[in-house]
């Protein structure tokens, strides 16, 4: 197996710049709203500002060697603009109010999206306002109006699923000269629940199991309600069809041969693909699989209306369905493996 270097061997300079920023960002406190103020917002010139430097500095010789004094005005005209450039692009950030709103779930290998909303108690409108997570480079610009708020999206792709906290977030400006950049960084407080990513192609689903004594006694009390019908799936054979009750709804429906023949369809790791001896040690590429075809399972599950229980080795759900229940399976999966 070939070793894996750590970047900074090949570029000292990089990777010392880099452990002083993980190191200062580690140390910015973590809360879903911040207030900027002189304490978090920073500037610096852009490459534009240190050309224009350059350039009065140029313009400034010239009107001393030949004693022009319309290169005099020129320079201090152009000099007080900058400065004036520089205060406004401060004041653009400074004042303003940022609140995260706690993101949804998501599955491993899509996007997470998170709203941030602007809150200005300034009469002035404010202009050019980029946020992005932190080292991305991907901006969401956005004009906050006078004594308003605005709203910005901004999505970051998280790698690994579980309970994980939210990336660094980054607002900026250079309005309205761009040769200043004002920027702050803000850890949110906020965490992000990421399902397993679902597997492509998964296998069918597993068939049922039969029922213990107390679970047989629940169905045959609840028969009455649910009357052994489902609804109707694709690749249903016509004579599970149940056509008069298909004519009443106006919806096909078929017969629910697991409910009626006592079985309950359970998913776990071991019907999963994962063999019981990896179950007991736990975690590896194999867990990870096994759980893509859980999260798979579910949600096929889910969509067909059929009841059905998940086993964990930390955690049991018993058969059930409805968007509670696959919510409740997903973050079971969610967590496997993760829980204390």
């Amino acid at each position: 197996m070939q070793a894996v270097l750590p970047r900074w061997l090949f570029n000292p300079v990089q990777g010392a710049r880099e452990r002083v920023r993980r190191y200062w960002i580690d140390r910015l406190p973590r809360s879903d709203a911040t207030l900027l103020t002189q304490r978090n917002v920073y500037i610096l010139p852009t490459r534009p500002g240190f050309m224009l430097a350059a350039t009065l500095l140029v313009l400034l010789v010239a009107s001393i060697n030949y004693q022009l004094n319309l290169g005099y005005l020129l320079t201090f005209l152009l000099a007080g603009s900058a400065l004036v450039g520089m205060h406004l692009c401060h004041g653009t950030l400074r004042g303003l109010t940022l609140q995260l709103q706690a993101p949804e779930p998501a599955f491993a290998g899509g996007s997470v999206a998170l709203a941030i909303h602007l809150h200005n108690t300034r009469r002035r409108k404010r202009h050019g306002i980029g946020l992005a997570v932190l080292g991305t480079g991907h901006w969401s610009y956005v004009d906050v109006p006078g004594q308003g708020s605005a709203g910005v999206q901004v999505a970051f792709a998280p790698k690994r699923r579980g309970l994980q906290p939210l990336p660094p977030l980054t607002a900026e400006t250079r309005f309205p000269l761009g040769t200043f950049r004002v920027w702050t960084v803000w850890r949110p407080a906020a965490q992000v629940l990421v399902y397993p990513q679902p597997e492509q192609r998964p296998p069918p689903l597993p068939p049922g199991e039969p029922r213990t004594g107390a679970a047989r006694q629940r169905t045959a009390s609840t028969a009455g309600e649910s009357d052994g019908v489902r609804a109707y799936r694709r690749g249903d054979p016509l004579k599970l069809v149940v056509w008069k009750k298909a004519a009443k709804a106006d919806e096909l429906v078929s017969r629910d041969t697991a409910q009626t023949q006592g079985q309950d369809l359970w998913l776990d790791l071991v019907q999963a693909g994962l063999p019981p001896s990896a179950v007991a040690a736990g975690g590896g590429p194999a867990l990870e699989h096994a759980l893509s075809r859980l999260c798979a399972w579910v949600l096929a599950a889910d969509r067909s209306g059929q009841a059905y229980g998940l086993r964990l080795p930390a955690r049991m759900i018993p058969p059930g369905s409805g968007e509670a229940h696959r919510r409740r399976c997903l973050e079971a999966l969610a967590l496997c493996g993760q829980e204390g």
